[in-house]
């Protein structure tokens, strides 16, 4: 935030992803270590409010959202209330929903889409205006993702410590060459295809529901269009 009131965007982009870091190393350090708490979810959620809602938020208004008066700062103001919704959401649904998937886009993907949203800005594009409707649409996009019913996949329920394939020990390889070759391009990527995956698995979903429906209702009569007798 001190970035941004510096104007000093890029580096400010890059303190969300850090905390975005810091935030799954500590998740994993706290289960490993056994130090998890009623105090330090609370704690943790806080965190999350100011690191992945206000601080975007904040990022993106003064960056692009500005121009847009009233339309610009109802955008910011509205990620970061449905960003504390969904952290309120994730910690009381964190004992009994499925561990699998999140309900809603996590708040810190959400962040990381914006920092790297104005990070690839910055290395591919700086020309033009068009960054400020981009901006703008995504973040009432990545607000109404948050507090939807979408489920997007968790990551949990992966056993690091469990042996595997040598082709997947291979694949992190390549990847993390590929990350530190062009890191701002390939997280971008990673973060855009997880917002979409979303989406797309319910559109997946609907369209299988309606296939099994149609087939539940058996072949058409030619002619009438009526089911056949």
């Amino acid at each position: 935030m001190i970035s941004v009131f510096q104007e000093k965007y890029y580096y400010a982009g890059v303190a969300i992803l850090l905390a975005a870091a810091f935030d799954a190393l500590e998740r994993k350090i706290a289960k490993l270590s056994g130090a998890t708490s009623k105090f330090g979810v609370q704690y943790d959620s806080l965190a999350d409010l100011v690191s992945f809602g206000l601080a975007p938020a904040l990022l993106a208004f003064s960056w692009a959202l500005r121009p847009y008066g009233k339309f610009g700062w109802l955008a910011a103001f509205l990620f970061v209330v449905c960003g504390a919704l969904k952290v309120s959401r994730f910690n009381v649904l964190s004992g009994s929903s499925d561990l699998k998937y999140f309900k809603g886009l996590p708040i810190p993907v959400a962040a990381a889409m914006i920092a790297l949203t104005i990070l690839l800005y910055f290395e591919l594009i700086e020309t033009g205006g068009i960054k400020d409707v981009v901006v703008l649409g995504m973040i009432y996009v990545l607000a109404f993702l948050m507090v939807s019913n979408i489920k997007y996949f968790s990551f949990k329920e992966l056993n690091l410590a469990k042996r595997k394939p040598f082709s997947l020990f291979i694949f992190v390889i390549l990847s993390l060459i590929v990350i530190i070759m062009e890191p701002v391009i390939v997280l971008f990527g990673f973060i855009f295809v997880y917002v979409c995956s979303g989406p797309a698995g319910l559109i997946t979903a609907w369209r299988r529901k309606r296939t099994l429906k149609k087939f539940e209702a058996g072949p058409l009569q030619v002619g009438d269009g009526g089911p056949v007798q």
